[in-house]
């Protein structure tokens, strides 16, 4: 090997070197903002619960990841199906998965009028979609509360218009929640799908009108297709904060109409239970994970298909 070969690999060596020093501060708060509490929440789920919450430490039980699923009866001991939970557990996909259609429904026209609008009034309506992000998530929660009960706007301009008689229970049920999570992140919906169809070469659009393509037809097999990346990445950061969504259900929903983040508030408060928290806490980051790499997967095969 010549000497400048190995003054090239020196080099390069103390490159690699001076990069990881440079990024140790970054990888140490990792580790211990984020890595560290979820190992701590990852070895609590596989402990004894205490008396009064807490756990023991050095006793191994799998109670908390059985008790996701399964419970036993107080009078024969038996293991039957955590009915609760699933129905928790079903509430908070289901729920996550109509909010984010709702919001690619509504968003995609929005994004769509203000991509379309001269490029000096553009910023002003994304500056007017951004407004909300500058209020308190539990201030826009109680307006939206103000919005749907049962003396609330909603209700007295159905009632003053005669298309109903007395108010509509809407409050403390599914539809309130859906409602609620649907206002929060729409805006995350709206922004991912702007830049894409930003991007989008009309000219495009109008070699289809000149192809004989209708509206429809446009839409389907130019727009769309080429705008999947922002409904992708919109659908993800709709569907992520959802699933653990707390405040919104909390409020709007009720205690009959909970969903995973306030069932896990529910067993390291009230309940005790901290193992059965720290896995439920598990569980909802697996869904999240899961969520991620079918995004990933998509996103792959769209640049492929660019490609």
């Amino acid at each position: 090997m010549s000497g400048a070969q190995k003054a090239a690999r020196a080099a390069e060596s103390r490159d690699i070197r001076n990069r990881w020093l440079l990024s140790a501060p970054a990888l140490l708060i990792v580790i211990v903002a984020a890595v560290g509490p979820l190992f701590v929440m990852l070895l609590y789920s596989f402990m004894v619960k205490g008396d009064y919450g807490d756990v023991k430490f050095g006793q191994f039980s799998l109670d908390g990841w059985s008790s996701v699923l399964f419970q036993r009866d107080i009078f024969d001991d038996t293991l039957g199906l955590a009915d609760a939970h699933l129905a928790i557990i079903w509430r908070s996909i289901k729920l996550s998965f109509l909010t984010t259609l709702f919001t690619a429904i509504l968003g995609f026209p929005t994004a769509y009028f203000i991509a379309t609008r001269p490029a000096k009034t553009r910023e002003i309506w994304v500056f007017l979609v951004t407004i909300p992000f500058w209020t308190n998530l539990l201030i826009r929660t109680f307006a939206m509360q103000q919005v749907i009960r049962n003396e609330g706007l909603l209700n007295n301009a159905l009632v003053w218009l005669g298309i109903i008689d007395s108010p509509l229970q809407i409050m403390y049920t599914d539809t309130a929640n859906l409602l609620g999570m649907t206002y929060v992140y729409l805006p995350l919906m709206v922004l991912p799908l702007y830049a894409s169809i930003e991007k989008l070469d009309f000219r495009l659009v109008e070699a289809g009108y000149d192809l004989y393509a209708n509206r429809l037809q446009v839409l389907r097999r130019i727009v769309l297709p080429l705008v999947s990346p922002g409904i992708v990445a919109g659908s993800i950061l709709v569907f992520i904060p959802s699933l653990g969504a707390y405040v919104i259900p909390r409020v709007l929903g009720g205690g009959k109409n909970m969903m995973l983040g306030n069932l896990i508030e529910l067993q390291f408060g009230a309940g005790r239970n901290w193992p059965l928290g720290a896995a439920i806490s598990i569980t909802l980051m697996a869904l999240v994970m899961i969520a991620l790499l079918i995004y990933v997967r998509n996103a792959a095969r769209s640049g492929a298909g660019h490609a």
